[in-house]
């Protein structure tokens, strides 16, 4: 019987033991949660542009911009990932740095899928309202949901 010594999952045990797949770890990142970030992009992108949004991908260092009229959307998107709380605070973060449109009718993003949603709600509404960011829950089925 072939025995192997290395953790089931990479995201238990000691920084050793998270250290003996690396590949595994890699392959998880690249091939599986990185890419999911395109398809919560791209089920939020169409869902845009079937409400007649104009939309343009990676302007002024946000994931996409938008725009309909007078009105100006600014967003950041995270896939999958195995840390969503950590990276929904980064993406807040990236997007305050990048608030950069003062004028009325700016509105802003953050777009995750359904098993981030829970970290990007931890910022409370009312601060969410007075910077004029919305919450986007993109779920498997690549169904968009507002949340506030």
């Amino acid at each position: 019987m072939l025995m192997h010594n290395w953790p089931i999952t990479t995201t238990s045990g000691s920084a050793a033991d998270r250290a003996a797949l690396p590949g595994l770890e890699y392959c998880l990142y690249r091939c599986g949660m990185r890419g999911d970030e395109n398809r919560v992009i791209d089920a939020y992108v169409t869902w845009l542009e079937r409400s007649s949004w104009t939309v343009r991908r990676e302007v002024n260092f946000v994931d996409f911009y938008a725009e309909r009229g007078d009105e100006r959307l600014y967003a950041e998107a995270k896939g999958r990932t195995t840390s969503p709380g950590l990276d929904v605070d980064t993406l807040y973060g990236q997007l305050l740095r990048r608030m950069k449109d003062p004028k009325p009718g700016v509105r802003y993003s953050v777009v995750v899928p359904t098993s981030a949603l829970n970290a990007a709600l931890r910022v409370p509404a009312w601060v969410r309202d007075r910077l004029s960011i919305d919450v986007y829950e993109v779920d498997d089925a690549g169904g968009v949901h507002l949340h506030s």
